[in-house]
């Protein structure tokens, strides 16, 4: 059996500017082999590619990118726990600013500007 590429999503909210996701952050995910010994975590490009592909998903976006900005990673996300993604679109700007938390909690944040139809 494949599995996905993309985490459960356990709860959605969305609106026209915002996508609010309730993700698992199941321990079988094959991101986590390798990445570390002793303390699995998830890597960082993981948190970048899901919140592109959600965000670029949701808010119709090709998920070309042209370049990150203000991108930090503050806590591991560690297997077997549950997270909050908040994605913002800023269509004037074509941004998508994004952040992983669980309460006060931060796990991940930046933002993501999309590459302009022709510009990748």
């Amino acid at each position: 059996m494949i599995k996905s590429l993309l985490p459960q999503v356990l709860a959605r909210e969305e609106t026209d500017t915002e996508l609010k996701l309730r993700l698992a952050i199941d321990a079988d995910l094959p991101f986590f082999e390798g990445h570390f010994p002793g303390q699995s975590v998830l890597p960082g490009v993981t948190q970048l590619d899901w919140a592109v592909r959600f965000g670029c998903e949701h808010f119709g976006y090709d998920a070309s990118v042209a370049s990150l900005e203000v991108l930090k990673f503050q806590q591991l996300m560690l297997p077997g726990t549950e997270v909050d993604l908040l994605i913002s679109n800023n269509a004037a700007k074509g941004k998508l600013t994004f952040a992983y938390s669980e309460g006060e909690r931060r796990f991940g944040s930046g933002r993501i500007v999309i590459a302009a139809h022709g510009d990748s």
